[in-house]
C-alpha cells in the first residue's frame, strides 16, 4: 500500500480537481466518501478506481470489513493533514473513494406493477437532489427522474447529502419530454406540484401508477409540465410563506402516496 504523506502529491491534487463538473466527466471518475457509503456503492456494483485511508480516522469506522474486497493496489494511506485536504465533510471516517459512474437511461429502470416515481426539473441545488434521494430510498419509490438537470447527479455534495442513496435509488437522467414519452409508454399518471392548483395533495388518488413532477424553488415548474401533466396538485401553506424546501415537499407527497398505499 503507497503512503501519501504530500499535499503536493498528484493523486491529492486530482481528487481537488474532481470537485469540478468537467473533471468528473472527463476522467469518467467521481467521489465517494465515507465507509457506508462506499459499502451501499460497492452493494449496487459500482467499481472502486481507489481509495485513499486516513488510519487514524478509520480505525472509528462502523464499516470496517469494507475494504475487505478492494485489491491492495487501489489502496492508499494518507496522513490526516492529506486527508483534510481531500475531505467534504465533518466528522469523516477516513475513507475517500474514486469511483466509476454508471449509466443513468430510462432504460435502465425496473419498475413495480404499481410504480411511484419521482420526477425533478432542472434540480440546481446538490443537496436538495441527496435529501429527495433519501426519500426515495426511505419510501421505497420505483425510481427517480432528473430532467434538464442544473447539477451533476455525482456531485459531491448530493452523495454526501443522500448518505449514499444515490447508489441505492434507481435514477435516471433525460430531459422533460424523454420523461413524458415513458410515463405515457408505461401508463403512469403525472401530477405536477403548483402553488396555484386547485387540487390539494391529500385528495389525490396516488394508489394507481403515479409520477409527481417537482421544480425548482426559485421558479417552480415550467409551462411543459404544467401544461402536459394529468393533474396539478399542491400542499397547504397556512403561514406567510408560500412554498416549502423542495425536498421538504417532495417528502410530504411521497408519503401521503405511501400512506394511500398501505406502506
Amino acid at each position: 500500500m503507497e503512503h501519501i504523506t504530500s499535499l503536493q502529491n498528484p493523486k491529492i491534487k486530482n481528487i481537488v480537481k474532481l470537485s469540478k463538473n468537467r473533471e468528473r466527466k472527463e476522467q469518467g471518475l467521481f467521489i465517494i466518501e465515507g465507509a457506508r457509503e462506499l459499502s451501499l456503492a460497492l452493494m449496487a456494483d459500482y467499481e472502486a478506481d481507489s481509495v485513499f485511508i486516513c488510519p487514524e480516522l478509520f480505525v472509528k469506522s462502523d464499516y470496517p470489513d469494507v475494504l475487505d474486497s478492494i485489491s491492495q493496489d487501489k489502496l492508499f494511506e494518507v496522513t490526516e493533514a492529506v486527508f483534510d485536504k481531500i475531505a467534504y465533510r465533518e466528522g469523516s471516517d477516513g475513507l475517500l473513494t474514486l469511483a466509476k459512474p454508471k449509466s443513468h437511461t430510462l432504460s435502465d429502470l425496473e419498475l413495480s406493477d404499481n410504480p411511484f416515481i419521482i420526477i425533478l426539473e432542472a434540480v440546481e441545488k446538490p443537496g436538495n437532489l441527496g435529501a429527495i434521494l433519501r426519500t426515495a430510498d426511505a419510501a421505497q419509490t420505483d425510481a427517480v427522474i432528473i430532467c434538464d438537470p442544473a447539477t451533476d447527479l455525482y456531485n459531491p455534495n448530493a452523495i454526501r447529502s443522500s448518505v449514499g442513496c444515490l447508489f441505492t435509488v434507481q435514477t435516471a437522467v433525460c430531459s422533460s419530454q424523454e420523461a413524458l414519452d415513458f410515463l405515457h409508454k408505461n401508463n403512469i399518471r403525472s401530477f405536477a406540484a403548483e402553488l396555484q392548483a386547485s387540487l390539494w395533495y391529500q385528495d389525490t388518488d396516488f394508489t394507481v401508477p403515479s409520477a409527481i413532477v417537482m421544480g425548482t424553488e426559485a421558479d417552480g415548474l415550467t409551462d411543459f409540465w404544467l401544461n402536459n401533466a394529468d393533474a396539478r396538485i399542491k400542499i397547504p401553506m397556512r403561514g406567510k410563506i408560500d412554498s416549502l424546501n423542495v425536498s421538504v415537499s417532495t417528502a410530504v407527497i411521497t408519503f401521503e402516496a405511501m400512506r394511500q398505499r398501505g406502506f
